[in-house]
């Protein structure tokens, strides 16, 4: 085992509930910075950028640098900057997913783009929709930030970009390469971006299907939190275990640089 972790973090469910901090979830972040632990924040959300992410996490109480967040629109804008640098997309999502894009030379289009890249957005619009179908159906291929069926919301659960995805793929009959986790590609580029390997980084997440699969195809170890979706009787459902289970991120504090 390494002397000293490095970390990969789930945002929802690990750090904050429902914008809500988890308790011990501050002291952890400070305790990884107080050490000069690296870290780094994953979400499959695209809406948002960086720069939003740490000015809502520190609302929550939660401080830490906009490099220490890493999305599914960022870990999009890298895999598309590695298969066609300077290409051009047609895009549903928001400003994470259209800044991410910008910010690697991608030009936004309607007209004949290389790409049709589907991100999360709380006003999909039937309008847009109709015309990804008819882009892939012309030729264009076809990139989804993530595959999340749902999303939360105070009201109850909103179709994400999983389920958009699915609508185009019916209507086109051109499934999506989906980069964000569980896609081991997501956990490569944070890892690239977080300058460490699989063999001293480990990932926390709260969700078997996504983090800790995403987390065990990538080669790192994994710890099961059962502080947002899953539970001890949700892990007993797959093929495959985490490294460790835990109750919430409060039980490694005073043990991050040696959780095992």
């Amino acid at each position: 085992m390494p002397e000293s972790w490095n970390y990969l973090m789930d945002m929802d469910g690990v750090l904050v509930h429902e914008e809500h901090p988890i308790p011990g979830a501050s002291e952890f972040v400070a305790e990884l910075t107080g050490n000069d632990i690296k870290f780094l924040v994953l979400t499959n959300n695209s809406i948002y950028t960086p720069r939003d992410l740490r000015a809502r996490l520190a609302r929550t109480g939660l401080d830490m640098p906009e490099t220490a967040i890493w999305t599914s629109a960022l870990a999009t804008a890298k895999f598309l900057d590695s298969q066609r640098p300077n290409g051009s997309a047609f895009v549903i999502g928001e400003a994470g997913l259209t800044t991410a894009l910008h910010e690697i030379g991608y030009v936004l289009t309607d007209r004949d783009p290389d790409y049709v890249v589907l991100g999360e957005t709380r006003t999909y619009s039937f309008t847009a929709i109709t015309k990804a179908i008819r882009l892939v159906e012309e030729g264009a291929k076809f990139i989804a930030t993530n595959p999340d069926a749902t999303g939360p919301s105070r009201e109850g659960s909103l179709p994400a970009t999983g389920a958009v995805a699915a609508l185009i793929a019916r209507a086109t009959g051109r499934e999506p390469y989906f980069v964000g986790k569980p896609n081991p590609l997501m956990m490569r580029s944070a890892l690239r971006a977080l300058g460490t390997h699989s063999a001293n980084t480990l990932m926390i997440g709260d969700r078997m299907d996504t983090d800790i699969r995403a987390g065990l195809e990538a080669g790192l170890q994994t710890i099961l939190v059962l502080s947002g979706i899953s539970a001890d009787s949700t892990a007993e459902m797959y093929p495959f275990r985490p490294t460790r289970v835990i109750n919430s991120i409060a039980d490694l504090v005073g043990n991050s640089a040696a959780p095992f």
